[in-house]
Order: C-alpha cells, then sequence, then structure tokens
C-alpha cells in the first residue's frame, strides 16, 4: 500500500518544478532588449574588466577602461549600481554585452534635446581648433562650434579661447550620426539685446559711462558698454596729437568715458575721453604769450617742420625755416630729433584753430644783422674759396654766411665761360662787398670792382677818326673782331671791309692778322668801339687825286664837275644807307645768335659786353 502511494505523488511534484522554472526565466529576461538602458549592480572589478549583473544568464562584461578616471584610478566598486547600455544579447547563449559609455552618451543626448526643445543651455569646453571652428565638450559628447558663432565680432586670437569654458545654445542634434551643433553667439545676442534695451532707456549726452575696449581700428576704438557699442574716436582720445589708438588703449581695457553724442533711433553712441579732464588750450594766449621762451620736447617730424609738446597736450610747430638763419635745410632730422629737448621762441598763437607757431633760430641772434653792420657796401674784404658753380664761386664770410662774386664780376674784359679757369677751391680772394641784402639772406661781391673800368678810358685813348692796329681775334659773317689792346676789342663792320661787296669776311682775312682801322664810333657805356678798313684806305686815294677845292665842307678834287661831285656824293649817301642797313642785320644776328655758337665763336669783350647791356 505505501507503495503505491508514493508512486501517485511523483508527477505532481515534477509539474510543480516545471512551472517554477518556467516563471523564473521569464520573470528574470524579459524585459532586456537590445539598445536599451538598463540598471546593473558591480559584481567584481578585475584588472581588464568590470562584471555587471543586469538578471540575465550571466554577467556582463564591461572594459574597465569605461570606468577608468583621466587621473587613472578606476571609479566604480563591486555592489554599485551604474547604468549600461544593451547593446547585443544571445539568450541561446546566454551571453550579453554591455557599455557604460554608450549608456552615458545616449542619458547625455536625452539631456540635450531636453535642453534644446526648452531653448536652455549647455555648459561645455572649447578643447581644440579645427577647420571652421572648435570642438566643445559638452560632458562626454563632442559638439560642432561654427567660426561665426564663436562671438559677436571675429575673434582677433582664436586660439586664446581654447580650453575655456562658455555657455552654449543648442542649435542642431543628430542622435544617429552623434552629432551636436552649438553657438555662442545666439546666447551674446539675446544677452546683448536684453542689456541694450535696458541701455537705451537710461543713456543721455553728458552722461559719464564705463565700458570696455572692444576693437580698435586706425580711426578709433570701438566701446563695449553692456548690450551696445559706442565709437570713441581718434581725435576724442587726447588733447595732444596721436598716430594710432595704440598709443593709449589695449584691447580689454576697462575706461571711463563721456556721451558726447546719442541717437537714439540709430543706436549710435559717441564717445570722448578726452572730455574728461580739462582743455590745457583754455586761455592758451596768456599762457604762451608772443615772444616768451619755452623748453618743449620733440614729439614729431615732418618734412616741413617739427612738433613740440611745450606741455601736456598742447603742441606747437617749429617751421623748417624757423630751425635756423643761415643753415638751407632739406628736413628738420639735420638739426633736431624726436625725443631732444630744445629752447623755443612762441612766434603766434591761434586758440581758434589751436595753434602755436614756434621757432629755434629766434633764440639767438640774427647773423645777417651783424654781417650788414660788420661789412657796409664798399667794403674790401678777403675770405677763402668754399664752393664753385658754374654761374660763380662762394667765400665764406662768417659762420654760416657765404658771399657770391658772379662769374660777370670777376673781369671787367675777360670773357670767363667757368670760374674754374680761374680760381680753384681753397684759395684765398680779395673782393668788394656790392649788396648785402638780409631780407633774403643774399651777399654778392665783386672782383673786377677793385679795379676801375678800363672801357671808362677808350674814348680818351681812341677817340673817332684815330687809326689803330690790331690783331683778328674772330670772324664771323658780318664782321671782323679786332683787339686794339688786352681786354678791348672793335668790331669791323663787313661793310666797312671794303667800298666792293663781299660775301664773307674769311675771303680777305684770318684770325690772327694784323690790320689797321680807323675808329668810326666809341661809346663807353654801351662798350662798343667801331671801326672801319675801307675809310683808311679812301684818305691815301683821294690824296693822290691832286688839289681839291671846298665845296659845302668837303674837299673837291682840281677839275672836278659839278655832275661828279653830285654822281660822288649820291655814291656816297648810297654806300652809307647800306652800311647802315648791313650793320642792323648784324646787330640782328647777334641777338638772335644761338648761346651755343656765340660761345663756340668766342666772340670777344666788345660783343659780350655788348650783349650782357641788353641782358640788363
Amino acid at each position: 500500500m505505501e507503495k503505491t502511494n508514493e508512486s501517485v505523488e511523483m508527477p505532481e511534484m515534477e509539474m510543480n518544478f516545471a512551472d517554477a522554472l518556467d516563471e523564473y526565466l521569464n520573470s528574470d529576461f524579459g524585459d532586456l532588449d537590445e539598445g536599451t538602458i538598463v540598471s546593473g549592480e558591480v559584481v567584481k572589478v578585475d584588472k581588464d574588466y568590470v562584471l555587471v549583473d543586469v538578471n540575465f544568464k550571466s554577467e556582463g562584461q564591461i572594459p574597465v577602461s569605461e570606468f577608468t578616471e583621466p587621473d587613472g584610478t578606476v571609479a566604480v566598486k563591486v555592489g554599485e549600481k551604474v547604468d549600461v547600455f544593451v547593446a547585443r544579447k544571445n539568450e541561446a547563449e546566454g551571453t550579453i554585452y554591455l557599455s557604460r559609455d554608450k549608456a552615458k552618451r545616449m542619458q547625455l543626448f536625452d539631456k540635450l534635446e531636453e535642453l534644446q526643445e526648452k531653448d536652455g543651455e549647455a555648459v561645455g569646453r572649447i578643447i581644440r581648433r579645427i577647420k571652421g571652428g572648435y570642438t566643445v565638450d559638452l560632458g562626454g559628447v563632442e559638439a560642432f562650434l561654427p567660426g561665426s558663432h564663436v562671438d559677436l565680432r571675429p575673434v582677433p586670437d582664436m586660439d586664446a579661447l581654447v580650453n575655456q569654458e562658455f555657455d552654449f545654445k543648442i542649435l542642431k542634434i543628430n542622435r544617429r550620426r552623434s552629432n551636436v551643433i552649438v553657438s555662442r553667439r545666439v546666447l551674446l545676442e539675446e544677452m546683448r539685446s536684453e542689456q541694450r534695451d535696458k541701455l537705451l532707456e537710461t543713456l543721455e549726452e553728458g552722461q559719464v559711462v564705463q565700458g570696455k575696449v572692444k576693437n580698435i581700428t586706425e580711426y578709433g576704438v570701438f566701446i563695449d558698454l553692456g548690450g551696445l557699442d559706442g565709437l570713441l574716436h581718434i581725435t576724442d582720445m587726447s588733447w595732444k596729437r596721436i598716430k594710432h589708438p595704440k598709443e593709449m588703449v589695449g584691447l580689454g581695457d576697462d575706461l571711463e568715458l563721456k556721451i558726447l553724442n546719442f541717437d537714439r533711433e540709430g543706436q549710435k553712441v559717441s564717445l570722448g575721453l578726452k572730455q574728461l579732464v580739462p582743455d590745457p588750450w583754455e586761455n592758451i594766449a596768456e599762457k604762451y604769450p608772443e615772444g616768451s621762451r619755452f623748453t618743449g620736447v620733440i614729439t614729431n617730424l615732418a618734412d616741413y617742420g617739427a612738433f613740440v609738446e611745450l606741455e601736456n597736450g598742447v603742441e606747437g610747430l617749429v617751421h623748417i625755416s624757423e630751425m635756423s638763419w643761415t643753415r638751407k635745410l632739406r628736413h628738420p632730422s639735420q638739426m633736431v630729433k624726436v625725443g631732444e629737448e630744445v629752447e623755443v621762441v612762441v612766434l603766434g598763437v591761434d586758440p581758434e584753430k589751436k595753434r602755436i607757431s614756434l621757432g629755434m633760430k629766434q633764440i639767438s641772434p640774427n647773423p645777417w644783422d651783424v654781417v650788414a653792420e660788420k661789412y657796409p657796401e664798399g667794403t674790401v674784404l678777403e675770405g677763402a674759396i668754399k664752393n664753385i658753380t658754374e654761374f660763380g664761386v662762394f667765400i665764406g664770410i662768417e659762420e654760416g654766411i657765404d658771399g657770391l662774386i658772379h662769374v660777370s664780376d670777376i673781369s671787367w674784359t675777360k670773357k670767363i665761360r667757368h670760374p674754374s679757369e680761374v680760381y680753384k677751391v681753397g684759395d684765398s680772394v680779395q673782393a668788394k662787398v656790392l649788396t648785402v641784402d638780409k631780407e633774403n639772406e643774399k651777399f654778392t661781391l665783386g672782383v673786377k670792382q677793385l679795379t676801375e673800368d678800363p672801357w671808362t678810358q677808350v674814348p680818351a685813348k681812341y677817340p673817332v677818326g684815330q687809326k689803330v692796329n690790331g690783331v683778328v681775334t674772330n670772324i664771323t659773317d658780318f664782321g671782323l673782331f679786332v683787339e686794339v689792346e688786352e681786354g678791348i676789342e672793335g668790331l669791323v663792320h663787313v661793310s666797312e671791309i671794303s667800298r666792293k661787296k663781299i660775301k664773307s669776311p674769311s675771303e680777305m682775312f684770318k684770325e690772327g692778322d694784323t690790320i689797321e682801322a680807323k675808329v668810326i664810333h666809341v661809346s663807353a657805356d654801351e662798350r662798343r668801339l667801331g671801326l672801319s678798313i675801307k675809310q683808311t684806305k679812301e684818305e691815301p686815294a683821294r690824296a693822290s687825286g691832286g688839289k681839291s677845292k671846298s665845296f659845302g665842307g668837303d674837299s673837291v678834287s682840281a677839275g672836278s664837275t659839278l655832275g661828279d661831285l653830285l654822281r660822288e656824293k649820291l655814291e656816297e649817301a648810297a654806300g652809307d644807307a647800306l652800311a647802315a642797313a648791313e650793320e642792323e642785320e648784324a646787330a640782328i644776328a647777334v641777338e638772335e645768335a644761338p648761346v651755343e655758337e656765340v660761345v663756340e665763336s668766342e666772340a670777344p669783350a666788345e660783343e659780350a659786353a655788348a650783349e650782357e647791356e641788353e641782358t640788363k
């Protein structure tokens, strides 16, 4: 009986075990889906792996690197609860693959999407520069920050933002591609708009405000007033002249400024820095009266002069012409340099234009006043030649003052083409003072004025009608130049060479020939001596014709009829008229002849004197 009862109870026990096993398996593994995040418990921390129990057939292995901090420590312990991502599971084999990093990324993406929906802000750190912008770490997810969304204005130094932490707006999220795009500019624009609205309600002209230097240009500085930018122009930075705003401010500087002009509608603000201190140009004429002496510092050099700072914000100009009495400066750097301290005299003050004219040479007496008193006109002095030019020589008179001996004042009679024919640098020369012009700073001397002009004696030595002997020095188409003594030449016009018409005087004469001629014209003022060869030959011819009779004051040969007499007078009148015409043509030819031709022909002193007189 007992055996029978035992056999009946066995099937009931086996049936309960199967139901219990099925219930156990269904309750443990029914909620683990791939691609989800589940909570698990750390059961073991190995050297390479961390085992996490997620109520599966077996524990999941996660690389220990996913729990390792930057300093190398493993930030997890046995028994600790962690969220993991179910990457893949195999129920047949009872294996499961987990990831803590993916779980954290999915949780972070969920948080970022929530922030994006709520228009919130995410904190991130710029970790490196890349093409087109930056990479930002949002606490485990790397996001892209475009360069145009870094700031409201272009950033001068892009590298300076690396490793800095900022708040960002999330523009776009692509979970599938793990892409996130953020912007800092959008956040700044929102903040700026709020600040601008508040600032516009309080700003007014004349108000003193605080601002930060945001950008520096050649013409001024842009100041961030907290929601609105204002312009500080270079002319409103300092009462003194500055070349560039960088001389006074740098990026990021905090400044106190005054609102000069405010356009509420256009949202434009003009700022001033110098207006916070008194204008040093007030009562400037009283502080710097004309004729007073001051000491200043050279601040800048220009082609036209030097700027001298008399006090902070007050500069005057020393024109290049007011630097030296005697030196002809090409540039102020020949006298002064920047930073040098100089003594100046106030020449003029213009308060309206804020200009002060200064002089340096006025510190010492004008040497031209001394020279004018020391060397009046007519004084004979001696000095060394400092320079020779084609128009004359310069003689050193006093320190910085030279006297000019013009080439025309070297000799009365000798024609000098270049002063170097007579002098050389360093020669000691005696000369007479001709003029001293203090206003134009000209000092002229003469050598020939030390002796009497030989032409003053010519009319007495060579009166009209006198016969002279001379040497032919030059032959031209209009006549011969004959030297009657050293430096004194006369002209025999072609019409006075012979009764016969000749084409060119060179047919009958050559240079160096000695001739006899008669003086027919002489003028010391015009420096001209007119000679005639034909008239020296007519007198012997008339004398050999026999006795003559007086008729109207002229000598007439014996036996001459009235017709002969009339014919002779007509011929003489015609000859004189022809001679006058030819002489006029010759004079015109001389005047119109090129300078080179006259120089090459070595025209004698008489022609040179005539040309000089015409020039005067």
